[in-house]
């Protein structure tokens, strides 16, 4: 038998015998049953603060994570508007230039054909 086998798989099979057993047999064989015996009130507090703590500790990581994301989108759009508008100027300059061009080749056009 393999020993990558997934704890779950373990808890329903017999190791030395590969034969299934109920679960709360292989709990009490693989010396799991540490899970359901009551903690006194100072481990349940223990745990408890440790778990806020840890999710203090997590929510402090996501809200920096938030502000460096909202940081990068807020640089990324300053940086979007100017080339918008950079572009927008372009597009101005060259249909100015269009529409330089075409009156000159109307007129062109029109003085050639007399």
């Amino acid at each position: 038998m393999t020993t990558e086998r997934s704890f779950d798989s373990l808890l329903r099979v017999n190791v030395k015998e590969d034969q299934p057993v109920a679960r709360s047999e292989a709990v009490k064989s693989s010396g799991e049953g540490q899970r359901s015996r009551r903690k006194d009130p100072a481990e349940r507090e223990s745990s408890r603060l440790k778990k806020l703590l840890r999710n203090r500790v997590s929510a402090h990581q996501a809200r920096e994570r938030k502000k460096v994301y909202v940081n990068e989108l807020e640089k990324r759009m300053k940086d979007l508007e100017a080339k918008n508008t950079e572009l927008e100027e372009m597009l101005s300059t060259l249909q100015k230039e269009n529409h330089m061009l075409r009156h000159i080749i109307k007129n062109t056009t029109l003085s050639s054909s007399r």
